[in-house]
């Protein structure tokens, strides 16, 4: 706990329509990784005559091809959040997935939060409350900007409140 002391205030966590925002942004961001990777594979098939991998993908199927989305979607995020606590949608967005005490969370609340994520209907649970990926994994998706103003703010009143003499 490096804030000394910090606990997040609840007025700096990101509001519902940033969250709403992100989903989007994600959503949009993860089709185009899948896209660009089938792309990438008929490319390879093209080149190089990879008939194997033509008939592993049309063997695929439905649950297949399932199964490939939901694991670009939990690397997706648990790449992004993992190492810069934050997605893509979240940099445009300017917001931050950080622990009760403002900092990045762990990897292991990254993982958990990452799989929490396929409960069914997790992406509507922040509209009436933080939502299950989050309150399960303790994180919190905050303005960065204000975040940081926040933590200098109370690191500033504390380093001014303890040099007073009584």
């Amino acid at each position: 706990m490096s804030n000394s002391g910090y606990i997040l205030d609840d007025r700096l966590l990101a509001s519902v329509g940033i969250r709403f925002l992100n989903y989007i942004l994600d959503t949009i961001f993860v089709i185009a990784i899948f896209m660009g990777l089938c792309l990438f594979a008929g490319v390879l098939i093209g080149l190089f005559e990879l008939t194997g991998l033509s008939e592993w993908m049309d063997g695929l199927g439905d649950w297949g091809w399932n199964i490939v989305i939901f694991t670009i979607y939990f690397f997706y995020f648990l790449i992004t959040e993992g190492l810069f606590g934050r997605s893509l949608a979240k940099f445009i967005t300017g917001t931050i997935v950080v622990n009760e005490y403002g900092e990045k969370a762990d990897f292991a609340a990254i993982v958990k939060r990452s799989f929490c994520r396929f409960i069914p209907f997790d992406m509507f649970s922040y509209l009436g409350s933080r939502g299950w990926h989050d309150s399960l994994s303790d994180t919190y998706v905050v303005n960065k900007k204000d975040l940081v103003e926040e933590i200098k703010t109370f690191q500033e009143f504390n380093l001014i409140g303890s040099n007073e003499v009584i």
